[in-house]
């Protein structure tokens, strides 16, 4: 991939961060500086920020329940992070595997495996996530249709994938969709005339939610959830 979004991917600075880095000279690959942001490098490769390497011996893999508060961030100068919740070493060489809202609960992978995240955050992949919500407003029985076709967002210009709603009360759902476009679960109901109150992840691909972790608290993930990131049909 190029080097500025294995930047992003590994790291958690922004794109036009990550550029200002390779600008500055602080990315070295074999003992080499690397200026050319659209360089392209392997996933797994031992790319170096200020001679810290990026890459962990064994990677690692932690699922954490999200609370409200909280940004999908390395760092943020007005909210604490995700990475604030972590007792590990070295945890701002881990990433999120898709981000939440600061508003937002639930599952939240997180990383240092950019393969990985990539089959996780890969549009191309597909990879399906699943929410419970809540609305202000009773939903009506026909956003399920419109759901299923796809609906058009504000300012996008391409309709949404097909997703999957299963109204279970007046005003609560669930929603399975494999895309993860900006504040994607909130705008579909607005485009609904609704508005989302509450909104939390309980699952990516086949990887659910540990019902034993309170808000804050994180595990490490059994080889099954991290092998399924792999298996086709998430």
């Amino acid at each position: 991939m190029r080097l500025d979004r294995f930047l992003a991917t590994v790291t958690d600075y922004s794109r036009s961060e990550a550029k200002r880095l390779i600008k500055n000279g602080d990315i070295t690959l074999d003992g080499e500086v690397l200026s050319d942001p659209q360089q392209s490098v392997d996933a797994d490769a031992d790319v170096r920020l200020r001679g810290q390497s990026l890459r962990s011996a064994e990677p690692r893999y932690f699922m954490l329940n999200k609370p409200v508060d909280y940004v999908c961030a390395a760092r943020d100068r007005r909210h604490l992070t995700v990475l604030d919740l972590l007792d590990e070493d070295n945890p701002e060489r881990l990433h999120v595997a898709g981000r939440l809202d600061i508003d937002t609960t639930g599952l939240v992978l997180l990383t240092d495996d950019g393969n990985w995240s990539h089959a996780i955050t890969s549009p191309k992949k597909q990879c399906w996530k699943r929410y419970w919500l809540r609305t202000a407003e009773p939903i009506d029985a026909s956003a399920v249709a419109r759901f299923a076709k796809g609906v058009f967002l504000k300012d996008d210009k391409l309709r949404t994938q097909p997703a999957e709603l299963e109204i279970v009360g007046p005003c609560e759902a669930r929603l399975r969709l494999s895309e993860g476009r900006y504040h994607q679960v909130k705008r579909m109901f607005g485009a609904l005339g609704n508005a989302v109150v509450e909104l939390h992840r309980e699952a990516i691909g086949d990887i659910e939610l540990d019902e034993a972790l309170a808000e804050g608290e994180y595990r490490p993930l059994t080889t099954t959830e991290r092998d399924s990131v792999w298996s086709d049909g998430q």
